[in-house]
């Protein structure tokens, strides 16, 4: 008989549109992942892609993978294995052969930044893995967009103010920044995160700028010469 009132109420719960919320602990855990993984890591990279040339930036990124073993030894205490520090060593060479020296002058504000947004996301990440319970997926990564997305709301308000008008092409780049390379590689990330190692995930990164230079060749023209050959085989 006391049970009675509380199936409509959870059928309703159920039925609700959007993410559940999250749990007592999820509350500060989102908003400290939405502070380190967005807010904070989307201003620096911002600041870094507009300091540095793209090859200076993608090859400091590229140390993440380092920086996450690293991290995940400090917080979680995995030890990383010899092979995953051996393979982030190579593949950032590999990428500075790829890409160092293809763009202008290298600013130590740029590269302050660039390295300050790798070493945010890298303890965000590993935190991510570590309270990979009592959470789903898609609720916590949409939760942590949310979060971080309202800490710079006031300050993209107070420094760009208003959005300016958009053409459908402008609109179609922004729903995929958003839908596609935001929110969509955000769920995949975290839910690999869960499934696997942070360093193990993090080796994976490295792909970002070898599929740049890949784009780059084929869309946009881009040169691709022995240099990049010869990191490539390496």
């Amino acid at each position: 008989m006391g049970s009675g009132p509380a199936r409509p109420a959870r059928r309703s719960a159920a039925a609700r549109p959007g993410p559940p919320p999250p749990a007592r602990p999820w509350w500060w855990r989102s908003a400290l992942l939405g502070l380190l993984n967005t807010a904070v890591f989307f201003v620096l990279l911002y600041l870094a892609s507009q300091l540095l040339p793209t090859s200076a930036a993608a090859t400091v990124m590229a140390a993440s993978p380092l920086a996450m073993l690293l991290t995940a030894w400090a917080l979680a205490g995995r030890r990383p294995h010899r092979a995953h520090l051996v393979g982030a060593v190579v593949g950032l060479a590999g990428v500075a052969l790829t890409l160092l020296g293809t763009g202008g002058a290298v600013g130590f504000g740029g590269l302050a930044a660039s390295a300050a947004a790798m070493l945010v996301s890298s303890v965000g990440y590993v935190l991510a893995a570590r309270w990979r319970e009592g959470a789903d997926p898609l609720a916590a990564t949409s939760w942590q967009l949310t979060a971080g997305g309202l800490m710079l709301l006031p300050s993209a308000v107070a420094v760009e103010g208003a959005p300016p008008p958009m053409d459908t092409s402008t609109l179609l780049a922004f729903g995929y920044s958003t839908l596609i390379a935001t929110a969509l590689a955000f769920a995949c990330w975290f839910a690999g995160l869960r499934q696997l190692p942070a360093g193990t995930v993090g080796l994976l990164g490295l792909l970002n700028p070898l599929t740049g230079v890949l784009l780059g060749t084929v869309l946009d023209g881009d040169a691709f010469g022995v240099r990049q050959g010869r990191a490539w085989r390496w």
